[in-house]
């Protein structure tokens, strides 16, 4: 275009006025990319309420947190021993519109701005999930914009998505205080499960062993929730003092149970407790060895259920063999520990594992507004009928797999436990 100009207008006056022209096409070229730009950009608010934290983050579709707020109830239920759900609801009643609030300003855009509202309404607290629920299609309605209901597990599992380019499918592995589950990742909407927890959850096996050791009556754990306080008692301890069973060695599934294993960390200590004559508010000898033989039991069945999730992919076919990751996300995610162990089991496979920063492992609103940017991309459940979305306290993630691992009947050869360990 420039030498056609030049060619057109080829004396001093005409340079000149060919320079305007060619001034006014780049000014309109210009603001042809900016157009293009917002066309293709998304901007998503996401709202989680699904347990104890009130949560709210702004998001776009290049991972870019534009404003985030939580509101955390830790410190009140630690008090209170355990989650109280109508105490967790009156306080996302109390502080969800500030949070939501903070995050918007800290954007520094209006409601107006944003392309959607997404929100978690599965699986959670009832009570919970319809304080956020109800904030969400108030906001929605008030800005005219679509909801995005959002799946709290399918949250956590794309969340590395934002932090690192982990492309479908993938393998992938959540742990909570609610939940234990194993998945391939097929897409935004689409997960085959491979195993879920039978009875507790890892996280909630720890809070509750944390609880009855009495790790809070130590001041260096007081402020600390259970699964942090028992992570860091176990630093200290040895994780071979205490004996453990093998959970549902004889089920060739990819299953998971924590019942046994809470029955038994709480045999170990009443048989302490009674050895040693302690009382009232007072800790066992051995505690810093009980949290480390505990946790070295979790994370030890954590990986031989996830063993078997690795060669029933294999079997099926169900990744690419260039391309094998294992994602681990949830609460869970944030004990080292555990997640040293698991990387022992994806060195022997040939997996790289991903796992999100700690702070976008917990419960937050990132999680939920990332999600809803990759749902608002594919189009998948964006809703304008805010009167057809409704909240559920339990639901399955994805296409249910696991009568076909079961089928399957694969027997492992288990990893060395001084592998695992590190011994070896």
């Amino acid at each position: 275009m420039f030498k056609l100009a030049c060619g057109l207008f080829s004396t001093p006056r005409h340079f000149g006025l060919c320079m305007s022209v060619l001034d006014l096409v780049c000014v309109f070229v210009s603001r042809r990319r900016r157009l293009y730009s917002s066309l293709n950009k998304c901007v998503v608010l996401g709202i989680e309420t699904s347990c104890d934290d009130t949560g709210c983050a702004v998001v776009d579709n290049e991972g870019n947190i534009l404003g985030e707020a939580l509101n955390s109830q830790q410190q009140v239920h630690l008090r209170l021993g355990g989650i109280i759900p109508p105490i967790a609801r009156d306080l996302h009643q109390q502080h969800i519109e500030r949070v939501v609030g903070e995050a918007l300003s800290a954007s520094g855009l209006q409601p107006g701005d944003l392309d959607a509202v997404a929100v978690t309404v599965k699986p959670g607290l009832p009570l919970s999930l319809r304080v956020g629920l109800e904030y969400s299609k108030q906001l929605a309605r008030a800005a005219a914009k679509p909801l995005i209901p959002i799946h709290h597990m399918e949250a956590h599992a794309l969340t590395i998505r934002m932090t690192r380019q982990v492309q479908f499918p993938f393998l992938v592995l959540l742990i909570s205080g609610g939940h234990c589950l194993l998945a391939v990742a097929r897409a935004v909407d689409s997960f085959l499960l491979l195993g879920e927890s039978l009875d507790d959850a890892p996280g909630e096996a720890f809070d509750k062993t944390a609880r009855r050791l009495k790790l809070r009556n130590l001041p260096e754990f007081e402020s600390l929730s259970g699964g942090a306080a028992l992570q860091a008692a176990a630093a200290r301890g040895d994780p071979t003092a205490f004996p453990f069973p093998f959970m549902l060695d004889r089920y060739r599934d990819c299953n998971f149970s924590m019942a046994g294993l809470k029955n038994k960390v709480l045999r170990h200590i009443l048989r302490q407790e009674s050895l040693h004559g302690v009382e009232a508010d007072g800790l066992i000898p051995g505690v810093y060895d009980l949290c480390a033989s505990f946790q070295w039991a979790v994370a030890r069945h954590l990986c031989q259920r996830l063993q078997r999730a690795v060669e029933y992919v294999a079997l099926r076919e169900l990744l690419p063999p260039e391309r094998r990751i294992l994602v681990v996300s949830g609460g869970v995610a944030c004990n080292s520990y555990i997640t040293e162990r698991l990387a022992v089991v994806c060195a022997e496979y040939g997996y790289t594992l991903a796992v999100p920063p700690p702070h976008l492992c917990t419960d937050n609103g990132v999680m939920i507004a990332w999600n809803g940017v990759e749902r608002w991309v594919v189009r998948a459940g964006v809703t304008t009928d805010l009167d057809s979305v409704d909240f559920q306290s339990r639901c399955m993630l994805g296409e249910d797999g696991r009568a076909d691992v079961e089928h399957a009947q694969i027997k492992c050869k288990w990893i060395k436990d001084g592998r695992l360990l590190g011994w070896e």
